[in-house]
């Protein structure tokens, strides 16, 4: 298996070729930098407000869902730590899908992705909004007006390729790491059993809900494998990697979520990483805290909008979507027209809710569906492509499983990945020669 490569998509029926990742040096990833970008990845915009939301969705009981999910990623981040170290190239799921399953599965899991994206990129940034509004004070309209200028801000920061380097977002992952062990810690002595009971004051089934809500702040394993062509040494690293970021995250997730029911209970605001530090430090400590929030929504939305560019560009390559949106794509570069699509898209997302006065937190759960199904075909297709023999083949099994389970608790939140699932599946009987098609290139 090749260290060093240059990986680019094939010249498919729209004659583009679109790269994959630029040419992987020998000083690639090594097995820390690996593990500190996948918690990076995992540890999103998230953990700083759904602690709370998921609390209040089920008291005390949303702890049950943090360890629920926190298990569920064990075989699951392993799963696709094992398929990004046997297929180096870059591609993600989509590219396991169309190794499984075929190009109209391709077509399928790439455009929910695609399209979820832009749904997302609201409560991302909204998050970090409703800590800089709860500094400013002006509530709701501040929160709105920051959303609006933190999607504008990486939309720029894509379209002339100023990007926020690795460093810089490995710095303000290990920023977020440290305040979350200081709020655990210096707020737990304020912790008092009082808030833990009733311990389920929804009923059980408002379990299945948190887990819904938290299966944003456990998005992020798939990202292994877009990673996996720049490690030193795949094959070895990967898996170990995957295993350090296994380990942190869960420490910092249950550390924070615990803190926010035993210290704050029903009082825990949209800003519950403030709250705790606030307790420990004094109110100097809210607007260190709405700092970093900002600069974590620009980091993850701006991995997530480079990211999505590329791959509707992908999907415009390989006729899953007009050719129109691959033109433009080069080495190093965002696609403009692929990003053009995801910024106006998810401005007009911000735009229907606050049209309509809903909590931009509201298209959270049609996201996280979206990524429930990206899940399920991931393991489905590792099902299919990962040797029998090993024990991380049993445990793609499991999170097949498990991600079946979580599809079903999600429920009608699924209405819009199904809805992007229909588009896709038209376009392919429109199209049958070009989204439908199974060539795929080998990741050597």
């Amino acid at each position: 298996m090749p260290t060093t490569c240059e990986t680019t998509f094939p010249a498919n029926r729209t004659g583009l070729t679109v790269p994959l990742a630029g040419a992987v040096p020998a000083s690639g990833l090594s097995l820390a930098q690996g593990a500190a970008l996948t918690v990076g990845a995992v540890l999103g915009t998230g953990v700083i407000s759904l602690p709370a939301l998921a609390a209040r969705a089920a008291g005390p009981a949303s702890l049950v869902a943090w360890v629920a999910l926190i298990l569920l990623s064990i075989p699951l981040a392993a799963t696709f730590a094992a398929l990004g170290a046997r297929y180096p190239d870059g591609g993600g799921v989509s590219t396991y899908a169309r190794r499984a399953f075929g190009g109209r599965a391709a077509t399928l899991i790439g455009w929910c992705f695609y399209f979820a994206i832009p749904i997302g990129a609201p409560p991302a940034a909204g998050f970090a909004g409703a800590y800089v509004a709860d500094v400013l004070g002006g509530g709701r309209h501040t929160q709105l007006v920051t959303t609006a200028v933190l999607i504008c801000v990486v939309a720029i920061m894509n379209w002339y390729g100023i990007r926020v380097s690795g460093r810089v977002q490995l710095g303000i992952a290990a920023v977020l790491a440290v305040l979350l062990v200081a709020a655990t810690v210096v707020s737990l002595p304020h912790a008092t059993m009082d808030n833990l009971t009733p311990f389920a004051p929804h009923g059980w089934a408002a379990v299945g809900t948190a887990a819904a809500l938290l299966v944003w702040a456990f998005a992020g394993w798939e990202a292994v494998t877009s990673l996996s062509s720049d490690y030193r040494n795949p094959g070895r690293d990967i898996t170990r990697a995957t295993a350090v970021a296994v380990t942190v995250v869960a420490v910092l997730y249950l550390g924070i979520s615990f803190a926010t029911v035993a210290v704050l209970g029903d009082g825990a605001s949209k800003a519950p990483l403030s709250d705790l530090l606030v307790l420990g430090f004094g109110e100097w400590a809210r607007p260190v805290t709405a700092g970093v929030a900002v600069l974590l929504s620009i980091g993850a939305m701006n991995a997530y909008f480079a990211g999505g560019a590329r791959l509707g560009a992908a999907l415009g390559r390989d006729g899953a979507l007009p050719a129109w949106f691959a033109h433009g794509s080069s080495a190093g570069e965002v696609p403009r027209r692929s990003m053009a699509v995801v910024t106006g898209y998810s401005l007009a997302t911000l735009a229907v809710v606050a049209i309509f006065g809903l909590p931009l937190e509201s298209t959270l759960l049609l996201v996280t569906g979206a990524f429930t199904l990206v899940y399920v075909v991931g393991t489905a297709a590792a099902i299919k492509l990962l040797p029998r023999s090993t024990w991380v083949w049993r445990g793609a099994v499991v999170s097949f499983v498990a991600t079946l389970g979580l599809l079903a608790v999600t429920g009608t939140h699924l209405v819009a990945a199904l809805a992007i699932c229909v588009g896709a599946l038209i376009w392919t009987w429109v199209f049958p020669d070009r989204g439908s098609s199974s060539a795929v290139p080998d990741p050597a």
